[in-house]
């Protein structure tokens, strides 16, 4: 059973070959565009034409005066040339064709984003912060030791040997303090020894009279000046050593003490603030906090440990170090000492030559002019 509805007039509109509408549809169109705009509006009289495909007039909208004073209330029906639909279909076609190309690449696998250059100047203020806050612990750690309030970790064994290094190095200086004026004494006295020497010696060619007595004195104050500069040459030999072994050996294991006591300082500092976020209430803005703060002391925890046992390690090889030079050095001292005084020049020269020292010839310090050119 069909039932025919009424037609309206738009709906008759007809389509010629080439895209042109035929004359009656559009006089039928461009009737219904005037029924559909209200009266009293004192408009013009609008209605579409389309002319050929591909002509540049499409879509020209034509104006006259408004006239008729019906109202119909209808829907326009635009038709389109085949140029424009045959547009919007290409647009179309290629929206959907980027949709696809995006879907697949977003799917081809994961997109790396270029990491972003980091800023200099936050990365400096980073780490004046975390200075800031380490040295702030720190010095808090260090008054609260001094003023009785704070606790501290203590290794009894270790701490009682850093004592005894420190305490040695104190005595060590003094012996080379004592050593250093001593060769500066004997070092006029051998000058003196032989000036006094070449005035005898002179003295002895002047005075006839007095020629051997002259000439005794002279030659025993030029042996006493020879062999008090092989002396001088093991005790200035006996400096350098010991010298070495206090500013450079004991000085670097010193330093390597000076870091594990910062690191001790900064051990207990982070230890304090884990206890007491320990002893807080624990909830949801705490937890974060003692979280970071069990990572700090961990950390700190680690580098603790590492450096007692590096020092640990540079106490025992420099004691091992220590025994061995100063052994060999007060040997040479007793030796050369002895033999100088006992006027022992044969053993005094073999004592040098056992220790492998070469002594300066007097006068071979410094270079003339024309030398150095």
């Amino acid at each position: 059973m069909s039932q025919e509805f009424p037609r309206h007039a738009a709906a008759e509109i007809t389509v010629t070959g080439n895209g042109e509408l035929e004359d009656s549809s559009e006089h039928i169109f461009n009737r219904d565009m005037k029924h559909s705009i209200p009266p009293g509006l004192n408009m013009s009289e609008t209605h579409m034409t389309s002319s050929n495909y591909g002509s540049s007039s499409e879509g020209i909208i034509e104006a006259g005066p408004y006239q008729d004073s019906s109202v119909h209330f209808q829907s326009p029906v635009i038709s389109p040339s085949s140029a424009a639909a045959s547009r919007l279909a290409n647009q179309s076609s290629d929206l959907s064709t980027a949709s696809v190309d995006f879907k697949e690449e977003s799917q081809s696998g994961p997109v790396v984003l270029a990491e972003e250059a980091k800023n200099p100047a936050i990365e400096k203020l980073e780490l004046v912060r975390k200075w800031s806050v380490n040295t702030y612990k720190c010095t808090r750690q260090i008054l609260s030791e001094k003023l009785g309030r704070g606790s501290r970790t203590v290794d009894l064994e270790l701490e009682a040997q850093i004592e005894v290094l420190r305490d040695n190095k104190r005595k060590y200086e003094n012996v080379l303090r004592l050593a250093q004026t001593l060769a500066t004494q004997l070092h006029q006295m051998v000058l003196t020894q032989r000036q006094l020497g070449d005035a005898f010696t002179d003295l002895s060619m002047k005075s006839p009279e007095l020629h051997e007595e002259f000439g005794y004195n002279a030659e025993t104050q030029k042996l006493l000046a020879k062999n008090g500069e092989t002396l001088l040459g093991a005790i200035n030999f006996f400096i350098s050593s010991v010298n070495t072994l206090v500013n450079k050996t004991i000085e670097d294991t010193l330093v390597t003490v000076k870091q594990y006591e910062n690191a001790r300082i900064e051990y207990d500092a982070y230890r304090t603030d884990l206890e007491e976020l320990n002893l807080g209430p624990r909830d949801a803005n705490t937890l974060p906090k003692i979280e970071q703060s069990q990572q700090l002391f961990q950390m700190h925890k680690e580098k603790y440990d590492k450096m007692r046992s590096n020092v640990s390690v540079k106490l025992k090889f420099l004691e091992e170090n220590k025994v061995k030079v100063l052994h060999n050095q007060l040997v040479l001292f007793h030796n050369a000492v002895a033999a100088y005084y006992a006027g022992n020049q044969q053993q005094l020269e073999q004592t040098l030559k056992q220790f492998h020292i070469k002594l300066k010839i007097p006068g071979s310090d410094g270079m003339s002019f024309l030398e150095q050119q």
